[in-house]
């Protein structure tokens, strides 16, 4: 399908995007499990994807691995900060890998693709050959983060969604948007409909790091922070429905 056919097919739905970035943390495929993966969760998320991708969008994916290791509190236990970091890294090419299997068991086509070189099992990421796959309406996880220690995977999300040419960046939480505090600890917590993203630096509001917010206001790349629990909601959010916040400049 040629790019301005795919965008004819992604208008008729009544989607205002035709290729977007979906940010989710390892945490997300835990379900109710206090460690790794939950299958059950891992395809439910599969789903939500597919529901997307059946409207014509093409779909980049970043993947967490906290819920197997978190580099930042490896070093804050005594481990060498950037051989934590790498282990941080792995793990995001595991539950990259787990995703795939899910999406390929219901039929969509998915390429995992690696800032770290491990040919047995993904892809290298090369940038050319990653946005052939979008163009042909593979699912792209991009694991392994930047492949630099000190870099998280929000970042690794915002660096992928600007080279790929993403429209938006989808944040997917436990929550139904960003709030000024912790709704789940202060039911007087306030949530906003939009927020700029110097509002997000300034007022430390916890989207995304620093770095990446940075990176997307100088990309003018949008970022929707919308709840990952709420069924049926990716796919609402790009139809015009649900709630959720917008971050822009």
């Amino acid at each position: 399908m040629s790019n301005s056919a795919a965008a004819e097919s992604v208008a008729e739905s009544g989607v205002s995007y035709t290729r977007v970035m979906l940010k989710i943390s390892g945490e997300a495929l835990m379900g109710d499990l206090g460690y790794g993966l939950h299958p059950p969760t891992v395809a439910r998320i599969a789903q939500e994807v597919k529901s997307v991708h059946d409207l014509g969008v093409e779909i980049c994916m970043v993947i967490g691995g906290g819920n197997i290791f978190r580099g930042l509190q490896g070093s804050a236990q005594g481990m060498e900060r950037t051989t934590a970091d790498y282990m941080g890294m792995l793990a995001t090419v595991m539950n990259a890998l787990a995703m795939q299997s899910a999406l390929e068991e219901i039929g969509v086509f998915t390429r995992v693709i690696s800032a770290i070189p491990m040919d047995q099992v993904c892809e290298p990421y090369i940038r050319r050959r990653a946005v052939r796959h979008l163009e042909k309406k593979r699912v792209c996880i991009f694991a392994a983060g930047t492949g630099n220690p000190y870099f998280t995977t929000d970042t690794a999300a915002t660096l992928r969604a600007s080279e790929m040419a993403c429209q938006v960046i989808f944040k997917g939480t436990k929550v139904d948007g960003v709030y000024d505090k912790d709704p789940k600890k202060h039911p007087d917590a306030k949530r906003y409909d939009t927020v700029t993203y110097d509002e997000v630096l300034q007022q430390h509001l916890g989207v995304m790091d620093a770095s990446a917010i940075a990176l997307a206001r100088d990309n003018d790349l949008p970022i929707i922070v919308f709840s990952l629990d709420e069924p049926g909601g990716f796919c609402g959010i790009l139809a015009g429905r649900g709630t959720y916040t917008r971050v822009h400049g």
